[in-house]
């Protein structure tokens, strides 16, 4: 198969020829039909993430055809259309006997422990638990996205932020996530503030239901006028120390941050103002993925007029410009989300 190889921390990748995978007993291979580049997967390449090995394949937010099954998989079969959230769960550990397979402690990840989907075909491990049918009418592209960026988006949003309606909600960084982060948050019957220093993507965030997007350079005092002192929920949609602070003093009294974005210590660590968090009895809360089980939520929303799934991907490639769409995820050249189509 051909696929995007990274055999160096930082280096070019290049288009190669590398072997077919193979199926574990409990997995399947999928054909890739569409795979988001996302940043946690420009992270891989930078060798912000311990799990990675080299040479190595990222992507983790992907919908493709099962092609190959192990032995041991019972609820799917060669040709169904699935997705699956970005961490693959083992069924086995008390995170997920309790329903919290986006914690799971023995969980292996495409893109980042194994091979991912920078790929024509992805091996994936624990399917019956993990695969995720699509409905026919949602298109490959748009299903990809799911898997990581729209479904982090709406477990921060609607579980782990519990966002309510008539409430403000600050969105800190509009590219995939905080885009769809804007979009769920609106629908929930919020007041959004979208922040983004780029003017594509905040006129791209009023499309998603922002009432009103500023600049990082305006956002400290513009988001306490909007909101008459501070947002009952911020969230960092980027993972930068800059955006992780200002989310946080963004927030009114009694408020929630939630972290969404990624902080690898390469990136520097947050100055999050602790003394903010006590005085203001501030809540601090982390957000990582969702589990399969609760797509039939994320689907019901996103196949509605109320989620507009069809601007949310902006560009299509094919996946020899992979490297090229992954170099400029650092530079946020394009807003929206960019899809490979091997």
């Amino acid at each position: 198969m051909r696929a995007v190889l990274v055999e160096e921390f930082g280096g070019e990748p290049q288009v190669r020829d590398v072997p077919d995978p193979t199926p574990a007993p409990h997995g399947v291979v999928l054909a890739v039909h569409a795979t988001g580049v996302c940043r946690s997967d420009w992270h891989a390449w930078q060798g912000h993430d311990d799990d990675v090995r080299l040479p190595h394949v990222p992507g983790h937010e992907l919908a493709g055809e099962v092609v190959a099954i192990g032995a041991e998989v019972r609820r799917f079969a060669v040709g169904d259309i699935v997705t699956t959230p970005f961490i693959t769960a083992c069924g086995n550990c008390p995170e997920c006997a309790a329903g919290q397979q986006q914690v799971c402690r023995s969980q292996t990840q495409p893109g980042f422990t194994g091979w991912g989907s920078f790929a024509e075909l992805v091996a994936l491990d624990h399917a019956d638990l993990n695969l995720v049918r699509l409905p026919e009418d949602l298109s490959a592209s748009h299903a990809a996205a799911l898997g990581c960026r729209v479904a982090t988006a709406f477990r921060a949003v609607s579980d782990v932020a519990a966002v309510r309606p008539g409430e403000f909600v600050a969105v800190h960084g509009c590219g995939g996530v905080g885009l769809s982060a804007v979009a769920i948050a609106t629908a929930a019957g919020a007041r959004v503030v979208g922040v983004d220093p780029s003017p594509a993507a905040r006129e791209l965030a009023r499309t998603f239901g922002a009432d009103e997007v500023l600049d990082p350079a305006e956002a400290g005092e513009g988001i306490a006028a909007l909101t008459d002192g501070g947002a009952h929920v911020s969230i960092d949609a980027v993972g930068l120390p800059a955006t992780c602070e200002a989310s946080v003093r963004s927030l009114r009294r009694r408020g929630r941050h939630v972290q969404i974005g990624l902080l690898p210590a390469a990136a520097g660590r947050p100055a999050v103002p602790m003394d903010r968090v006590i005085a203001w009895e501030l809540q601090v809360l982390g957000s990582h993925g969702m589990a399969a089980h609760d797509y039939p939520r994320l689907l019901s929303l996103v196949t509605s007029e109320r989620f507009p799934l069809d601007r949310l991907v902006t560009r299509e490639l094919p996946l020899a410009e992979g490297p090229r769409a992954l170099a400029e995820v650092a530079t946020a050249a394009a807003a929206g989300i960019t899809v490979l189509r091997p």
